[in-house]
């Protein structure tokens, strides 16, 4: 009893100290990307810190602090469904969440299954279940979503380039966006297609904005959704001030070349050690076969093998988390 007191005790203090810390990086994390917009904002022209604002820029100022609070409590609020919902949004796929669920129940579902046909133990079977029918499909979708907002960053400069060179003639902002929505493919080009029909269709700037936010939530979509409301609603040179919002972009973009060039080396070194244990076992089974099947044959190999695969995604994991910059 005391043994069990203790280990209780234990684990207690552990999950207090990971909720704790969990509390702790979200706070920061909130306070950072707050910090980090307004620094953006602050660069771009939209907003001056350092300088002693008037009533005007008072009332200006309030209006972009408004916006941001917008940005962060929509982005917040998604849990569970409405999460998944925006996941499937921003990857670009048309599925729906029941559609979702069915493939992910099949998958899981037959996953098991293959698991017990193989002879494995059936204890391991609802692990292989929740992972291949819970885990795999977010990652999927998570991926996809990802891919298409850097496909659509990529160009995401050249193009406000455009629309600024289209004010600078004499085109009216809708033109412009209509040049960058056929100059582009997708998801670049049909994000911008999206707004000149829906402005047609009567639509306010606002809505349109908010739900391409919502497709592609990208810090540089927010910069620029920002400065189209805020110099539609208090007016300014919008061309100087998209101009601005392009040359943060490029440096925005060089700075993170420039990190994931220096975190090359870490990148190389992850790589290497994530596929050192797969590498040793073919090896091992060229050379000498009998001594590695024990690992599969035997019961206790077999559950060797799955707390070492799971020990191995979890030290993956770890490090992304240590070699990815974001930005």
């Amino acid at each position: 009893m005391v043994e069990q007191a203790i280990i209780l005790n234990i684990i207690g203090s552990v999950v207090g100290m990971i909720v704790l810390g969990g509390i702790f990086v979200a706070v920061m994390y909130v306070s950072r990307r707050r910090f980090l917009l307004r620094k953006r904002l602050n660069q771009i022209g939209v907003i001056n810190d350092m300088a002693a604002p008037e009533k005007g820029d008072d009332r200006r100022a309030k209006r972009i602090q408004d916006k941001i609070k917008k940005l962060e409590q929509s982005s917040s609020k998604q849990r569970g469904l409405d999460a998944l919902r925006a996941n499937i949004l921003q990857a670009g796929v048309s599925l729906t969440v029941s559609t979702y669920f069915v493939f992910s129940a099949i998958l899981g579902l037959g996953s098991a299954l293959g698991y017990l046909v193989l002879g494995y133990p059936p204890m391991g079977a609802i692990a292989v279940a929740l992972i291949m029918g819970l885990a795999v499909p977010k990652l999927v979708i998570m991926r996809m979503a990802s891919k298409r907002q850097a496909k659509f960053t990529k160009h995401f400069a050249e193009a406000i380039e455009i629309v600024v060179r289209g004010i600078r003639s004499g085109l009216p902002v809708n033109e412009c966006f209509n040049v960058v929505a056929r100059e582009f493919e997708a998801p670049l080009g049909e994000e911008f297609r999206l707004l000149v029909e829906g402005q047609n269709l009567g639509m306010s700037l606002d809505d349109l904005m908010a739900k391409g936010i919502a497709r592609i939530p990208t810090s540089e979509y927010k910069f620029f959704a920002i400065v189209i409301q805020i110099q539609r609603q208090t007016g300014g040179n919008l061309a100087d001030t998209l101009s601005n919002l392009s040359g943060v972009l490029r440096d925005r973009k060089k700075m993170r070349d420039k990190a994931r060039a220096m975190a090359g080396e870490a990148i190389a070194s992850a790589g290497i050690i994530g596929s050192l244990p797969f590498a040793v076992a073919i090896l091992l089974s060229l050379v000498n076969p009998k001594y590695l099947m024990v690992l599969f044959t035997e019961e206790t190999g077999q559950y060797l093998v799955a707390f070492g695969l799971f020990w191995m995604f979890l030290g993956s994991m770890v490090m992304k988390k240590m070699i990815n910059f974001k930005m």
